[in-house]
């Protein structure tokens, strides 16, 4: 391994480590439901599902579970 890719890889884990340079602005995730595929996405600190549920409650199980997943990865990193 070259050390070019050494010190990329270095700075990877500093940056891994400094949680506060990260900030996510926006993503899609696609959920394969039983009955159907929704797509949640994430924009600017909202949450949108294309579920029904969430068009009238502005909240699903989709956004929810996600919220615990992506919680559950920030923790196991902390520990890790």
């Amino acid at each position: 391994m070259d050390s070019g890719m050494i010190g990329k890889i270095e700075k990877a884990k500093r940056y891994a480590e400094e949680r506060d340079r990260i900030v996510f602005k926006q993503f899609n995730v696609i959920f394969t439901g039983n009955h159907s595929d929704h797509t949640v996405t994430y924009d600017e600190g909202h949450w949108h599902c294309t579920c029904d549920f969430f068009q009238s409650r502005g909240l699903c199980s989709h956004t929810m579970a996600l919220e615990t997943v992506l919680d559950q990865m920030v923790e196991m990193a902390r520990v890790g």
